[in-house]
């Protein structure tokens, strides 16, 4: 059986995933010859889809073909309202069967998709908008109850609200908006146009708009599917059947639409023709229950949502064999999360993670199936399209086994921030984009993450990676999440404390006198914890499950 890297040369010589070399940007890098030149033409792909079921939500199931209309109308009616090409147009909503069809409206006439994370406040909403200069809001109840005071101060060409409820307000209803039939309008979209703008998590200071191309998102699409043909192969089965041919797939979504992860989730289900599960909220029981209910395939979360699901199995004594891929991302998987997954799954599920960043348009580099079983303390290797390289504080690249800072460059780094040359060119000058993730590379080409560059404690000169610290935590079964951060310490500069969350604080002490002593034999003597705060609550996190270690420091003060 070949490897998994002469597989993926074998694929990306000719066919469909074929690459060849660009030197357009003044650089080379490697793009799919036939990749689609534009979101527009992954929507227009779903005709062969038709009678399929797309979206289920609670009751609700929406067919390709239903889908597609409630998208063409919704194109038309912005269309009509003065929106070009061009201009951006917010979308702001829970996980709803809305979310989708704003989505693929706005790709289909070129608009920029601003995507207004869920978790804001009115305030935080507002400068997004400012920022973006939006032109228009697709919103549902919650948001309009945040922004009736700006939208009723007029500058918006469109205001369309779904599921409003009881909440009053301006805007046009989102259901009879989209109940027309007719045709998409005709718009000539470009590879470079912007389509869509993400803003970064901003735990400091304001978020920044990065602005993902047509081409950033036709990338992603098409390593996500030659992820896909890769596994197929390494099973022993190089079969190119048209999606239209085979059995149809199906995932829950966990991750919100406002992140790039959700987003991949999005499009990569509606190019396959899959049927997408789409949850109100986040609960492990009621994702189990849906796991089980829709026969779902494939689950993706951040590593606390992964971690629940297969803990709420577990104490349901349930082993859902529809599942044949988990995969993590977003933030730091702990080694141990993987060989939960494959004891629990008796390595049936192929697991997945993820490295990437809103500015990457999603994972970069990958770890996946027996290999990850095998590397589960790596992010794995870049993918086809991405070149990776780690870098010391001056710009020069390291050999193997050096750690220094991750910069990544290839069609799937996006163009820059909105509006902001400088941080532009800070992060992105060059053409190589610097992630401020530290980490190395074995001399097997496997990718370490070590932590976040600004995150490193240094503790009497020597380096404290966090998520090394974490990992180790998180292997004893007391311990339900963790998070290790850097307080002030007069004689060393730095002292390691540890954040952890347990179910019983009576055994708090007696945990604490455990993990000192399981650390100590497996970290050296300066990386142990010497500080412990223990809670029965859950960690801090942002909404694409990142946690807010500036918020934990609050706990020792």
């Amino acid at each position: 059986m070949p490897s998994r890297n002469e597989i993926v040369a074998q694929l990306t010589r000719g066919g469909p995933f074929e690459l060849v070399e660009d030197s357009s940007l003044g650089y080379p890098v490697k793009l799919y010859r036939h990749a689609p030149p534009k979101m527009r033409a992954i929507l227009e792909t779903t005709r062969q889809f038709d009678d399929r079921v797309f979206l289920v939500y609670h009751d609700e199931e929406i067919t390709y073909r239903e889908h597609f209309r409630r998208v063409a109308a919704l194109a038309r009616e912005l269309h009509a309202r003065g929106v070009r090409k061009g201009d951006r147009v917010a979308i702001g909503m829970r996980n709803y069967p809305e979310w989708v069809i704003s989505f693929w409206a706005c790709q289909a006439i070129g608009a920029v998709v601003v995507a207004i994370n869920a978790w804001w406040t009115g305030e935080e909403i507002q400068y997004a908008l400012k920022d973006s200069g939006a032109s228009a809001l697709l919103i549902d109840g919650e948001r309009l109850a945040r922004l009736r005071p700006i939208i009723e101060l007029g500058g918006f060409r469109s205001v369309i609200v779904a599921r409003r409820g009881d909440v009053e307000g301006p805007g046009a209803d989102f259901a009879e908006v989209t109940a027309g039939d007719g045709a998409l309008p005709e718009v000539d979209i470009l590879p470079d146009d912007p389509a869509t703008i993400l803003y970064t998590s901003g735990t400091t200071g304001k978020p920044k708009g990065a602005v993902a191309t047509q081409r950033n998102h036709v990338t992603n699409f098409m390593n996500t599917m030659l992820a896909g043909a890769v596994g197929k192969a390494l099973l022993g089965d190089f079969s190119a059947l048209p999606p239209s041919e085979m059995p149809q797939g199906s995932a829950l979504q966990t991750f919100p639409f406002f992140h790039i992860g959700g987003l991949t989730g999005l499009y990569a289900s509606t190019g396959t023709g899959s049927k997408l599960v789409l949850m109100y909220k986040w609960n492990p029981a009621e994702a189990l229950e849906l796991v089980l209910k829709h026969g779902i395939a494939a689950v993706s979360g951040v590593p606390i949502v992964v971690r629940q699901l297969l803990e709420a199995a577990a104490e349901a004594k349930i082993n859902p064999s529809s599942i044949l891929g988990i995969s993590a991302g977003g933030a730091s998987v702990p080694p141990d999360l993987i060989q939960r997954i494959e004891g629990q799954f008796e390595a049936k599920a192929s697991p997945t993670n993820g490295y990437g960043l809103t500015e990457t348009t999603s994972a970069v580099i990958v770890n996946a199936g027996q290999e990850y079983f095998k590397h589960p303390d790596s992010v794995g290797r870049p993918v086809a399209t991405a070149q990776v390289e780690i870098v010391d504080e001056q710009g020069h690249f390291l050999g193997d086994n050096e750690i220094g800072e991750l910069w990544v460059r290839g069609p799937n780094v996006v163009s820059g921030y909105w509006g902001n040359p400088e941080a532009t060119e800070a992060a992105f000058g060059g053409g190589w984009f610097r992630t401020g993730d530290l980490g190395y590379r074995d001399s097997d080409g496997f990718y370490y993450v070590v932590d976040r560059k600004k995150d490193v404690i240094i503790r009497g000169g020597e380096n404290v990676y966090c998520a090394e610290v974490e990992a180790q935590i998180l292997i004893h079964p007391l311990v339900r999440d963790a998070a290790v951060i850097g307080l002030p310490d007069p004689v060393y500069g730095e002292r390691v404390a540890a954040v952890i969350q347990i179910d019983e604080l009576s055994a708090a002490e007696e945990l604490r006198a455990a993990l000192m002593a399981m650390l100590a034999e497996r970290l050296a003597r300066f990386k142990v914890p010497t500080v412990y705060h223990f809670m029965n609550a859950e960690l801090p996190r942002t909404a694409t499950g990142k946690v807010l270690k500036r918020e934990l420091r609050a706990v020792f003060e």
